[in-house]
């Protein structure tokens, strides 16, 4: 798409990409008072459980996992979505077909305003 305000879920060329761990990738798009991540995660792979000041609300669009969240493991599959308000620790493990999750946060995170590696707690 032409338009700078339209996107694809799929178009791996959109967006500020990141590599939040081994097998977890997202691309971020991030806008005044909101940021979109859009994060695949490979079958069986880990991000480390990490928090931030900023809310979360997050959408499994694909595959499943396991969202842990304040030392709770919840169960996630297609079309769950959870909220994680700030500061709280948190977490996912990707499913054995791996998971493909919408991430919003509130305020947006100024360090995924560029690119670069690691959740930067």
């Amino acid at each position: 798409m032409s338009d700078p305000h339209f996107f694809n879920l799929h178009d791996l060329s959109q967006g500020i990409a990141r590599d939040l761990a081994d097998g977890l990738r997202t691309r971020i798009f991030p806008g005044e008072n909101v940021m979109i991540s859009v994060v695949r995660i490979a079958p069986n792979r880990a991000g480390e459980v990490h928090s931030h000041p900023q809310e979360q609300w997050g959408v499994m669009l694909e595959g499943s996992g396991v969202r842990i969240q304040d030392g709770i493991e919840h169960l996630v599959t297609s079309g769950d979505f959870w909220q994680t308000p700030a500061n709280v620790p948190h977490g996912f493990v990707g499913g054995p077909d791996g998971a493909l999750i919408l991430d919003i946060f509130s305020p947006p995170r100024d360090e995924y305003k560029q690119t670069g590696t690691g959740f930067a707690t």
